[in-house]
Formats: C-alpha cells, structure tokens, sequence
C-alpha cells in the first residue's frame, strides 16, 4: 500500500496499488473520483504503506476512501507477512457492529473477546500487554451510531467496564493503552464526526490510476485479446474510464463487455454510459438467477412466469427502498426499514436476482455494496411509478395537486433537477444522471426486458435539453454545472459540447467573446480531456466576466497557467 500527509499517494492492495489524497472534501463521493482523475501527477508523493506506524511520534491514523475502493486492505498484507511485521496483533472492531452493543457495558477487555472469540478467556489480558505492540482497526467511521465525544471521563483501566462511547473515545484520545497504534478508516463525508486534530497524518485512498486500470483488467481477463478489446472501449468512453478508479467499477464493467464479447454482440453498439453499464449489469445478474431456477422446476414445480413476477417484485421493492433511505441520505438499513418496503431479505436472496451481487447482509445492517447501486436502483423506481403513482420526488400536497395536471417524463425530469440543485451535499447527483440516462428510449427497451410492464412513450426531450442549458446558465456552482454536463451525456446530447470542441480545435475561440454557458462547456471539455494540459493560455480564449471565473478550475487540470 502507499499512503499520503496531505497530498496525494498511492497504495498495493493484494499486490495491485491503490491512490490516497489527504484532503477535506465533503462532495459526492463520485465527484471526488472524478476530480482525483484530473490533478497532475506533479501533485503525487509516494510513501509506503509498511512505513505507515514506522515513525515512532506516528501512532494515530485517520484514512478517508470511497466505498467499495479498498481501505480495508492492510490485515490482509500483515497475516501475508507483506508488511509491519512489528506489530504483534491486529484488533479489528467494525463500527457497523459496534453499532449492535453500542447500549451494552463493556471492558476494553471484554469487548476484545466478543469480537475475537477465538481467543480463549485469559489471552486478552496478555495481548493488553503494555509491551506488546498492538493495532486497533476501527473500521466504517461513516457508519457509527456511536456518539463520540472525546471530551469522555477518563477512562484508563482495561478491565474497568464503562459504556462503548467512552472506550472507543478513551482508546483515540490515549486514555486506554496509550502505547497502542490506531487506525480508523471511513468514507470522506463522515470525518467531521471525529476531530482531525487527534490524527497525524490524515490519508484518503484514491483508487487505482489509470496503469493499475490496466492491471486489473489483464488480470481479470485471461484472453489477452478480449482484455485489449475492453480496455479499448473503456478508454473512449472518458466517464466510464474515469470511474475505473473504484475497484468495484471494474468488475461491474469487466462484466458487463466480458458477457457482450462472449455473446458475440459487436463492441461499437457496446455501453458507453453509466445508465447503460448498470442496467446491462442488472440484466446479467436477472439472467444468472433465471438460469439457477430453471435447473429446479423438475423438483420444486416453480413455473418461468412466477419466476419472473418474483423478479421484478423484487427490484420495485429494493428499488423503494433505495429511493427512500436516498432521499433521507442513509447508506445503511435495518430491517424495520426493509419490512416498510415488503422486504423479507431471506425471500430476497431467493427470488431476486440482484440481492446476491448486489446486496449485503452483515449482522442486522443492511446496505448495498456501493453507494451507486442504491442511487440506481432508486432511479429505476423513480422512473417507472411516476407516471401510475405519482411522482416520488413530490412532498407537498399543492406539488402532488399540480402534478395530476401534468405527468410527462420531461416534467419528471425538471423536478428532479430542481431538487438535485437545492441538496446541499450533492447526494442526488448520480441519481439524477441515472435517471436521464433512463429518459432515452434505447435504455428503456433494456429495462422494459427486466419490468415486462413498462410502457415505452415517444416523447421529445428537446424541452428538458433546453431545461438543462438555461439551469446551467443560472448555476454558480461549479460541481452542479459538472454534474448537469454529464446529465447531457447521459442523454447522449452533445450539442455544446461539441459546438465548443469543434471551435477548440479550430482555434477559433480567440475570436469571439464567450458567453457563460460556452465558458461552462469549456471548463468540462478541457476537464474529460484525458491528457493533462502541460499549458493554459488565457488569452486563447475570450470569456466573458462571469466566464474568466468559471474558467479557473481548468487551472487545477494543468502544469502552468499563463
């Protein structure tokens, strides 16, 4: 592994590396996969993962990841004896099921035997031995319904039974074993919950770059010819291939254009964007679990159709519940959660065939294996109960009046947008781009295969384009005009993006003044660039006041600014 002090690093995980950058960011964490993409290499220092607790003054670590990117590697290359073979025991305690006892009393002690019942009663006391050298792993900080207040009451005796909010805060704050290393890991947006000022150094894992892309996907695919095939596709589709920096992506996308060339499907018509991916993944997934009933209807009778009807029944009611702890911007479920959406997860796993991929049981907390899949699947309910029940995103009863009047797609659309633009944390944005990504009737054919009774309408979406445009040109943020771009990408409408490109290449920009929009569409031509610009010379360009400052994140793309 490598990690970072502030600035950016990579990490090995199971010998692949992995990137880190230690920097506060509360953004969507797409958002911040995509903004790593394009920082120059220049702004990369290396440290080894082995030296991490090698520093003596070094004994608290605070490391900030995405989910489904890796933070949880390190155990795994300490049992391989690959690193810090120093350390004589690693204790691992997950918040998620801390969260169980978290109204329990507890020893340091005790607690030790309760998650590692391996150990016989009487070996904690030897590994809460001062002379040993001991590593605590609190893992899922994001996850925590512990409150952790580090102004506890002092609690420093391992075998003196207190609550879990004061043992997890004395042991960061060196009340309980002072001598013992710490490493707490947790995704970007829940860091706040713990005071940065108790860690030293702080590190982010980034994901893979784009040579560890490479690695992963000749690795995974044998055929070497077939590996050059998706590679290739991948790195033409700049959003996919920039998302390529989450592991978990990779596998979904491995997957997907693994199955399209063992099918014989010609790559040209292959998915370009992330609707298509993950709806092409889901399809994989509901054939697999086709497939393993088919083999059982000689012993359990189970009829094709019913089959089918379960299948469906299952993605609307994980698609709801998506959608409803989305809109609350929770990533974790319990199943009183589960029963208001008439969810039994053991009938899940059996009749749905996306639990078993994409849904994860551990203890009593549920949630699904990466944010994107939830924020998916709550665009697929979205989109196909607007128009019979109502439109979700609806709360008011004067905006739920006013919708009867009208229920188009592009109304649907509009209101999603509106909505996304007035979250404060950006937590609807790949939604958004997912539910746009499904507005085109290409995609829709896809999901009318999985929900049989979908209703495919031609409707022009010239209206939400335009919709889109004139938002972008009100928006002052930066991210938002980003994320409403790739909206448009989405809906494989390039019209800006191309009408700047087309000028960019020319080299007729320097001719005439730009408006904000065309500023905007600049910024994010520049910024999916895939090369990073060695040179930013302003006056190619003639942007209008509001435009010279839209212009300045093309600055964080680029070695030298003129």
């Amino acid at each position: 592994m490598f990690f970072c002090l502030l600035e950016l690093i990579s990490v090995y995980q199971q010998k692949i590396k992995h990137k880190l950058i230690g920097e506060v960011n509360n953004e969507h964490e797409v958002r911040q996969i995509e903004t790593a993409s394009r920082r120059p290499a220049t702004q990369e220092t290396p440290i080894k993962c082995i030296h991490l607790f090698k520093d003596k003054p070094i004994r608290k670590v605070l490391t900030k990841g995405v989910a489904g990117i890796g933070k949880t590697s390190f155990i795994l290359d300490w049992a391989e004896e690959k690193c810090n073979q120093d350390i004589d025991f690693i204790m691992y305690l997950p918040f998620r099921e801390l969260n169980l006892v978290k109204d329990e009393k507890y020893s340091l002690s005790k607690l030790l035997l309760y998650f590692h019942q391996e150990l016989l009663s009487g070996d904690e006391k030897e590994i809460l031995n001062e002379k040993l050298r001991l590593l605590f792993i609190l893992d899922g900080l994001d996850e925590s319904r512990i409150p952790l207040d580090l102004h506890q009451k002092k609690v420093s005796n391992v075998n003196e039974k207190t609550t879990l909010d004061k043992l997890i805060t004395n042991l960061i704050n060196g009340e309980l074993l002072p001598s013992a290393l710490l490493w707490i890991t947790s995704r970007p947006a829940a860091v706040s919950k713990i005071n940065y000022q108790y860690f030293n150094p702080v590190t982010e894992i980034r994901g893979f770059n784009d040579p560890q892309k490479e690695e992963y996907f000749r690795k995974r695919i044998r055929d070497e010819d077939q590996a050059t095939t998706i590679l290739s596709h991948i790195k033409t589709a700049r959003s996919l291939h920039i998302l390529c920096h989450i592991p978990v992506f990779c596998r979904i996308a491995a997957t997907v254009l693994q199955k399209m060339l063992k099918d014989g499907k010609d790559m040209k018509n292959a998915p370009k964007t992330l609707t298509e991916v993950y709806l092409r993944f889901l399809m994989f997934l509901t054939e697999q679990m086709t497939e393993k009933y088919s083999t059982k209807q000689s012993t359990d009778n189970t009829v094709p159709s019913e089959t089918k009807r379960a299948e469906v029944l299952g993605i609307m009611k994980l698609g709801k519940l998506a959608f409803l702890q989305l809109q609350k911007g929770r990533l974790l479920f319990y199943e009183k959660d589960l029963k208001k959406c008439g969810i039994d997860f053991q009938e899940a796993l059996v009749y749905s065939g996306i639990c078993t991929q994409i849904f994860k049981q551990e203890g009593k907390i549920f949630s699904f294996v990466h944010l994107s899949f939830q924020e998916f699947l709550a665009a697929v309910f979205v989109f196909l109960t607007f128009r019979d029940e109502g439109n979700p995103l609806l709360k008011t009863p004067l905006e739920k009046m006013k919708w009867k009047l009208k229920h188009r797609l592009c109304d649907l659309l509009k209101t999603a947008v509106d909505k996304a633009m007035r979250s404060e944390n950006g937590h609807l944005d790949l939604f958004l781009r997912f539910l746009f990504g499904l507005s085109l009737q290409s995609n829709q054919r896809i999901l009318k295969s999985l929900h049989p009774e979908l209703d495919i309408k031609e409707e022009s979406l010239e209206e939400t384009v335009n919709y889109i445009k004139k938002t972008i040109k009100r928006t002052k943020s930066f991210e938002e005009t980003i994320n409403l771009f790739h909206c448009l990408s989405e809906m494989k409408d390039n019209s800006l993006i191309s009408e700047i490109q087309t000028s960019l290449n020319s080299g007729d920009l320097s001719t005439q003044t730009l408006s904000s929009v065309q500023c905007s569409a600049l910024v994010f031509v520049l910024l999916m660039s895939e090369e990073i610009q060695e040179k930013f010379e302003l006056k190619k360009f003639r942007p209008s006041d509001k435009g010279l400052k839209e212009l300045l994140p093309v600055l964080k793309n680029t070695r030298r600014a003129l």
